[in-house]
């Protein structure tokens, strides 16, 4: 790396890197900071960044988020996570291992459909309600739900925001995905129940008469708006079945997410400033920050040099990108 544009580059991705991992400024600032500094001294420019395929914003994954996040927005608002945690206590009779197993499953399914993060602060809440009435330690509960989650949301597509880049550059499908990693991560789920069944035992106790007062919660009660959680099913399924789909619609998940959204806003009585509300558009402001200053280290050759000198290393063929 001769030019100075290359040093310039590397030194501003090394440096905003260095911000994120040590907290002491805001992650979606730092990124925002760097992509204007990549625009700045000249590593990228306007059209490359957020018009090109190769080393720009990646809108196919922007969009794909925001669509999904307006359609979890409407869930949220009708109860169906709170009735899902309750419908799983009763089920498992309040026996806290079991109870622990239903809610890992509930969290790792509904995060291979929705935003994974979402998913855990909806099921959070319910979960320290639950264990205040058993009274076994939220801790434990909590730790699997997490693992759950990111185990979960690798499953599909749509799960994980790295998962839904990795598709999009590398042309990848939500078949793709589900046929690959579905059966590792459903085994992966029976080995965190293992887990979790070894680690927390000690405090996974049995209480009769905690057990009794949880059994008489009413998950019906939870559900807020009937009508809206119908619509909002309808549409999630329809936005499925548009994925598993793509090799005859064609569509890309980003159309089909967008679709789903604007077709619940429109049929719902949701206000669409409160959906809007639920979008989380600091993580799509810091992912776009993040496309453009890996976009300056594509542009400055950065990522071609690194590329070829890890193949020099083990011995394999050139696959730097293009850029």
């Amino acid at each position: 790396m001769n030019d100075w544009h290359s040093w310039a580059a590397v030194a501003v991705f090394v440096g905003a890197y260095a911000l994120i991992i040590s907290e002491k400024i805001h992650r979606v600032a730092v990124a925002l900071g760097g992509a204007g500094l990549m625009l700045a001294i000249g590593a990228t420019d306007d059209v490359s960044a957020f018009h090109s395929e190769d080393t720009g914003v990646d809108w196919n994954v922007i969009f794909l988020l925001m669509g999904m996040m307006v359609i979890v927005g409407v869930l949220k608002k009708t109860g169906m996570f709170e009735y899902l945690a309750i419908w799983a206590v009763k089920r498992a009779r309040a026996q806290p291992f079991r109870v622990m197993a239903m809610l890992v499953v509930i969290t790792a399914v509904t995060s291979a459909l929705l935003d994974n993060v979402t998913t855990v602060l909806l099921i959070a809440p319910v979960t320290l309600l639950v264990c205040e009435r058993l009274a076994v330690p939220s801790a434990p509960f909590l730790i699997a739900e997490v693992m759950a989650s990111n185990i979960g949301g690798t499953a599909t597509l749509v799960g994980d925001p790295p998962n839904i880049i990795i598709a999009s550059r590398a042309g990848l499908t939500f078949n793709d995905f589900l046929v690959h990693l579905a059966p590792l991560i459903v085994a992966l789920v029976v080995v965190l129940l293992g887990l979790c069944r070894f680690m927390f035992r000690a405090v996974l106790r049995f209480d009769e008469d905690r057990a009794a007062e949880i059994m008489a919660l009413e998950e019906g009660e939870a559900i807020r708006d009937p009508r809206m959680l119908a619509q909002g099913l309808v549409v999630l399924g329809l936005v499925v079945t548009g994925f598993v789909l793509h090799p005859v619609l064609h569509y890309a998940p980003s159309v089909v997410a967008l679709l789903g959204a604007g077709l619940l806003v429109a049929v719902s009585a949701v206000e669409t400033g409160d959906v809007l509300a639920e979008v989380e558009w600091p993580t799509l402001a810091f992912f776009g920050g993040l496309f453009i200053m890996i976009g300056g280290l594509i542009e400055t050759g950065v990522i071609d040099r690194i590329s070829q000198a890890l193949a020099g290393v083990i011995g394999g063929t050139d696959f730097g990108s293009s850029g």
